[in-house]
């Protein structure tokens, strides 16, 4: 049986990575910052809180961070652990910055202090790439535009220089968009679908959103582990862009949704106030490394994901 560490596991792609993992049959231990503080609602949704074990571990002190390695001595590090949000990050700069290039610098030398042979996933962002000639690949220009996407080019930077330096295996997965119904609140998508329902069951008014002419890259989270576990059954060590090839602009998103839900466009509220500093204005990615490579596959409409985003929400929701 192998075993794998995954930080960040009661995060979204961190429940549905344990997921996997436990069906194919590995031990899996997760990290958590606190028994007393932690959310165990992906890990029930997905009927797995009693498959995974839960270890408190400050991924900032390396000291534990090597402790719980020389312990559990992993095949597999997913390192999914960190502050994720973009317009949180802007008014976080120091914690975000600090918390997302610490934490990949305390566990990779944990791996290189310890000769351990496990192989390592960082989880990077297509934020890193800003506005750049589309679509964006592997061999894209790194122009981060936020203290978010900086300090996810850094911990890159990082994971390669460990993999170049020191021979260890880290690959970087650069993973757009992607959603699910376990995605965090303060995301885009899950917003404006909560937002809709209250609506459309006459608990608000209005959505109000920042600029929505914008367009991103937007896929299925469950598929997008899937890659994940990929990459480290591979002989040697890479990095991947995760993404869909295609791009939609924010305003169709919530017109689908509006749509879906039968929510009149008249409710929708663009705040200036709620623009970033800083935006990218459109992007995607190519994916056909991956899929030439790992032999993964992606071919799913991100207005059906949307449709099915909302059946989950309203089969889930409370009125």
């Amino acid at each position: 049986m192998k075993t794998a560490i995954i930080t960040g596991i009661t995060g979204q792609d961190g429940a549905y990575l344990a997921a996997l993992l436990c069906q194919k049959d590995y031990k899996v231990v997760g990290l958590i910052r606190s028994y007393h503080t932690i959310n165990r609602k992906g890990l029930k949704y997905l009927g797995i809180q009693d498959e995974v074990e839960l270890v408190e571990c400050d991924l900032a002190d390396l000291s534990q961070v090597m402790a719980t390695i020389k312990e559990y001595k992993p095949d597999e590090i997913y390192n999914l652990a960190a502050q994720s949000s973009v317009s949180l990050s802007f008014r976080q700069p120091i914690g975000t910055i600090q918390f997302n290039v610490v934490s990949v610098l305390n566990i990779l030398e944990a791996l290189r202090m310890l000769d351990s042979p496990a192989k390592f996933y960082q989880a990077s962002s297509s934020e890193v790439f800003g506005d750049s000639e589309l679509p964006i690949k592997e061999t894209t220009y790194i122009n981060p535009i936020s203290p978010y996407s900086i300090s996810k080019a850094s911990a890159h930077w990082i994971t390669k220089n460990y993999r170049e330096s020191y021979g260890l295996f880290g690959c970087s997965g650069f993973l757009f968009n992607h959603e699910s119904y376990l995605r965090s609140e303060n995301f885009f998508v899950k917003k404006v679908i909560l937002q809709a329902i209250k609506i459309k069951k006459g608990h608000a008014e209005t959505l109000e959103v920042g600029n929505i002419d914008i367009k991103r890259d937007f896929g299925w989270a469950p598929k997008y582990v899937e890659a994940m576990y990929l990459m480290l059954q591979q002989d040697h060590p890479d990095d991947y862009l995760i993404c869909s090839n295609r791009s939609v602009t924010l305003r169709s998103v919530i017109e689908c949704v509006f749509k879906e839900l039968d929510v009149s466009i008249d409710r929708l509220v663009i705040d200036e106030k709620l623009f970033r500093p800083t935006e990218i204005e459109d992007i995607y990615g190519d994916n056909s490394k991956s899929k030439i490579q790992l032999g993964w596959t992606y071919d799913l409409s991100f207005y059906d994901v949307l449709k099915t985003l909302i059946q989950e929400e309203m089969a889930n929701g409370k009125d």
